[in-house]
């Protein structure tokens, strides 16, 4: 049903008209942990049951959708906190407290769609039809299922072009040497190769084991009996995909179980190259890396049999000052003339550390609400006073913090999972049915976001799984925190708003919890990815050498210096293979030539530099993380995970400089 307030904002809500329940059948999602009685609750639980049963009423229509296999499972009692959010997110916009910024969203005409996604993974060349170079590379890293998605996409652009203009356009054989334009690939398991894209003679590849839960300690798998599975990175998630039969259809029925030990624990096979996360790579590479990651994951939608969907918004400004409802960019633009380099916005910053100082052992933190008057208050107080360094952060109560966090999540102009890919988001849950799955398609999702919203997401992800560790004193579980911040991320403002992607409540309190559960592993760049884009700037440089060659003025040139040359050819390097020199540059001694072998690894270049250099480096470089950084050659720059075997790296990018400096926070 639809709940609509005078400022045009609507809150698509939906609420599972699940049967009768039968004896001995499994309950998923049932509540565990009670609800707070706190006199401050009182009030908005009351509100809540009102709700729960109005939206649970025999006298409400059945929606004219069909119900997904997370819908099959609930029953109003399992998401009271759920519907307690989206009637606290109702009062705030009618008491005025939250401006509303609509989303215009635009239909689209046939090809259109096809256009842009074209666009999007940086193949406007082929629309445009001009040879550009990076076009060109990006389409000699592809696989055969990446291939195929292209393919597929640029077939129905072109046949809709012929028939609308009839305008003669670019043979798909000419883009992929196809014998005919309507060939396609069959999805089938190949097996791994090195993440560096280049076979290495007479070296198997040697794997340590990652597990997810090393790094999300906790609690969430006190008693846990649940199954561990592993996740590659060697392979692209679309190749690993057996062939489906057809026509098959994915179970309508299936439940879901909210307790934490139905989530499966994941080992992550960690190659020489160790892992890289999203903040290891250059700005450049990571731009490739979204242009990779759409087309990867428009293929493994491709390979599941399953629609990938997304939103056409029409581009609305938000406002160009101010703290709640300001672009992201604009935010951390204005933000970074105060802090250089600063990758979050300070008020989302500074409202993280407020809780995380001191609300994160109040009791229904999140799910408790602040008082409506007092944060309407505090909202136009910290826009007054914020930048002025002026306001009284010991004034705020922890529950109003709560309140001014999910504020400035849903007052941001566009959501933070961006309205584009929203429907994909609900997709993985409702079309795909094992985890495994649903959690590689989540983590080209996040690949896939802009720089900005990545890192606020992080930021917020992190903050989350500190509420979950402080579940005895909060009495907040990883169900619990996930329900009250879902409508909070994916009930979003705007105009004929697509409805069935809010249709199921679980559906979107199921993907916040892998986002906490799984978040180690989702900053973590996929390592096949990484191969393409080496090979991807490997072929834009050999593009350019045959381009200098082909000038005219370049060829007379060398032509002049071949004839003038009468000494034979110096080495390019002195350096002997295997050797590699480091540089230094905030050390007293700044470079160092070191002899590789197959197990020196990145820590132990650090540790040698540290112990040449622990009496002369300064005070201010002591205090800072260093790394080593790969930069140049096949890769813009690359901090490397300290586990990385340097032979290896240096096989893969032999051109590189290697450089210790302090890693990018």
């Amino acid at each position: 049903m639809e709940m609509k307030d005078s400022g045009s904002v609507v809150l698509t809500a939906y609420h599972p008209h699940s049967p009768p329940r039968i004896p001995g059948t499994e309950q998923s999602f049932v509540q565990d942990t009670p609800p707070s009685h706190s006199p401050a609750s009182r009030k908005s639980l009351s509100c809540c049951r009102r709700l729960n049963r109005m939206l649970s009423s025999e006298s409400t229509p059945h929606p004219a959708f069909s119900r997904s296999n997370s819908q099959a499972s609930m029953d109003s009692t399992s998401m009271e906190d759920f519907w307690c959010e989206v009637e606290s997110i109702k009062e705030s916009t009618e008491d005025g407290s939250e401006e509303a910024t609509l989303l215009e969203f635009k239909p689209a005409d046939e090809g259109e769609l096809e256009a842009e996604w074209l666009q999007d993974v940086g193949l406007s060349t082929l629309i445009s039809g001009a040879e550009e170079e990076d076009g060109q590379a990006l389409l000699s890293t592809l696989t055969r299922t990446q291939a195929a998605a292209v393919q597929k996409r640029y077939n129905t652009y072109t046949q809709t072009l012929r028939k609308k203009n009839k305008h003669t356009v670019r043979d798909v054989r000419d883009i992929f040497g196809t014998s005919e334009s309507s060939t396609t690939f069959e999805t089938v398991p190949v097996s791994p190769v090195p993440s560096n894209g280049i076979q290495l003679p007479g070296q198997k590849p040697v794997w340590k084991s990652v597990s997810s839960n090393s790094c999300l300690d906790c609690g969430l798998n006190k008693g846990s009996s649940s199954v561990t599975e592993e996740l590659s990175y060697e392979v692209s998630f679309s190749e690993s995909i057996t062939v489906l039969p057809k026509n098959q259809e994915w179970p309508k029925n299936q439940r879901f179980k909210k307790e934490d030990s139905a989530l499966p624990k994941f080992i992550i096979r960690k190659s020489r190259f160790g892992l890289t996360e999203v903040g290891d790579l250059s700005p450049e590479d990571m731009k490739k890396i979204r242009y990779l990651s759409l087309i990867e994951l428009t293929a493994f939608y491709d390979a599941l049999g399953v629609e990938l969907k997304r939103n056409r918004v029409e581009r609305v400004r938000g406002r160009e000052n101010g703290l709640f409802g300001v672009p992201l960019t604009v935010l951390l633009e204005n933000d970074q003339k105060k802090v250089p380099g600063i990758k979050v916005p300070l008020i989302f910053q500074k409202l993280l550390h407020k809780l995380e100082e001191t609300g994160l052992e109040t009791e229904g933190i999140l799910r408790v609400p602040g008082s409506a008057s007092r944060v309407k208050n505090l909202h136009q107080e910290l826009e007054a006073k914020f930048y002025e360094d002026t306001f009284d952060w010991d004034q705020v109560r922890n529950n109003d913090a709560a309140g001014l966090l999910k504020m400035f999540i849903r007052e941001l102009p566009s959501p933070l999972f961006t309205v584009e890919y929203l429907p994909a988001f609900i997709t993985l849950v409702e079309k795909i049915s094992k985890i495994k799955l649903q959690l590689q398609a989540l983590h080209l999702l996040i690949m896939l976001l802009p720089e900005a919203n990545r890192d606020t997401a992080k930021a917020f992800l992190q903050f989350l799984k500190k509420v979950v560790a402080n579940e005895g004193k909060n009495k907040m579980n990883l169900w619990n925190v996930s329900m009250i911040v879902a409508p909070n991320l994916f009930i979003y403002k705007g105009k004929r708003a697509n409805q069935q992607e809010m249709q199921a409540a679980a559906t979107t309190a199921h993907i916040v919890r892998l986002l906490i559960r799984y978040q180690d592993i989702l900053w973590t760049v996929p390592s096949f990815l990484i191969s393409q884009v080496r090979k991807m700037n490997e072929a834009a440089m050999n593009n350019s050498r045959r381009q200098l060659m082909f000038d005219k003025g370049v060829r007379k040139l060398l032509r002049r210096k071949t004839m003038e040359r009468e000494r034979p050819e110096r080495p390019e390097s002195d350096i002997p293979e295997g050797v590699i020199r480091v540089y230094a540059p905030l050390h007293s001694k700044v470079s160092m030539a070191i002899q590789l072998n197959s197990q020196t690894k990145a820590k132990d270049i650090l540790a040698r530099f540290h112990c040449e250099n622990s009496r002369g480096s300064s005070q201010n470089m002591r205090g800072q993380i260093q790394s080593l950084h790969e930069i140049g050659g096949n890769i813009g720059q690359h901090c490397l995970d300290p586990d990385a075997y340097m032979l290896d790296v240096y096989r893969a990018n032999p051109q590189a400089e290697w450089v210790i400096k302090p890693k990018a926070s």
